[in-house]
């Protein structure tokens, strides 16, 4: 297979935008898997509204004309001989971005040019990455809003925000301190979840605007059993990703205390102290010790040198 390329139809281009009393570059990145239908609409209603910015769709292995829409389009096109993922096309328009500032968006449609407007403005205020975030009506299904709005209150309890909206896909941020976590971003849906909760981990202030979503164009890549499982391990992975002691210690808890009834009650009825209390009673210990390990290694993923 060949390598990974990029194709330029037009000159990189750039908008000039004052945040915080200077000029600073963006670079709007779309990563897209067989969105040439959507493209054909959204592209030029984007390119209308901000004509002199970067634009890179981040071809993600497409098999439809979506590289050619995007060219015809003017804009810059990321390519792969195959899909990895929709974390790896962002990983890899990234790179390719020149903007100081990079608006993330999907490539399905859903999201509305003159929102970019909302996130840079909001950037104005000293802010390191800007969420838009969806409403109820917003989610793509009942279970998808039922899902995501656990994984909100599970991570603003980690992190002691309010997350308003941990999966979007629409945001806008600062290009060198997201290029700091690229190497924990995954290949595959999460990577909104995992950009989040680093940038609160490492006390990069993070904000979140309203936005309103239009119905995708195609068809949905998210497969409900397949997806569905890996966004329960999602769950885990904001608790070892943040604290993970906020995971591990209310579990070792939980066995300690009920070694402690069990061995109440044997104590009382049996005057004895059976093996399955010193089963749980070590299940605690054990456990308790994988998550301070587990801290340690978190603080020396986020540790910054100088």
């Amino acid at each position: 297979m060949g390598a990974p390329h990029t194709a330029t139809c037009s000159a990189i281009i750039r908008l000039h935008t004052p945040i915080q009393g200077h000029y600073v570059m963006i670079s709007i990145i779309l990563p897209a898997r067989n969105e040439a239908d959507g493209l054909r609409t959204f592209l030029p209603e984007l390119r209308r509204a901000y004509p002199d910015v970067q634009i890179i769709v981040s071809d993600d292995g497409s098999d439809d004309d979506t590289a050619a829409v995007a060219r015809e389009a003017g804009c810059e096109v990321v390519s792969t001989p195959y899909g990895m993922g929709n974390g790896a096309a962002i990983k890899r328009g990234a790179r390719a971005a020149t903007g100081e500032l990079l608006v993330m968006m999907d490539g399905d449609g859903q999201h509305r040019p003159e929102d970019v407007g909302k996130l840079l403005e909001k950037l104005e205020e000293g802010y390191d990455m800007v969420v838009g975030y969806r409403d109820r009506s917003g989610q793509a299904n009942v279970g998808r809003g039922l899902a995501n709005g656990l994984y909100n209150r599970l991570a603003s309890w980690m992190t002691g925000h309010a997350i308003k909206d941990l999966t979007s896909g629409f945001r806008a941020v600062n290009a060198e301190k997201f290029r700091e976590f690229m190497h924990l971003l995954p290949n595959g849906f999460s990577y909104p979840t995992t950009s989040t909760m680093a940038f609160f981990r490492s006390a990069y202030p993070v904000a979140y605007v309203p936005i309103s979503v239009q119905k995708r164009i195609g068809r949905s890549h998210i497969k409900p059993l397949r997806d569905g499982i890996r966004f329960l391990l999602i769950i885990f992975k904001i608790a070892t990703l943040y604290s993970p002691l906020k995971l591990f210690l209310p579990a070792a808890a939980v066995f300690f205390l009920t070694g402690a009834g069990y061995y109440a009650y044997t104590f009382l009825t049996a005057s004895r102290f059976t093996n399955m209390s010193l089963l749980l009673f070590s299940a605690a210990v054990i456990v308790f010790l994988i998550g301070l390990v587990s801290e340690q290694i978190t603080n020396l993923t986020y540790r910054r040198d100088g």
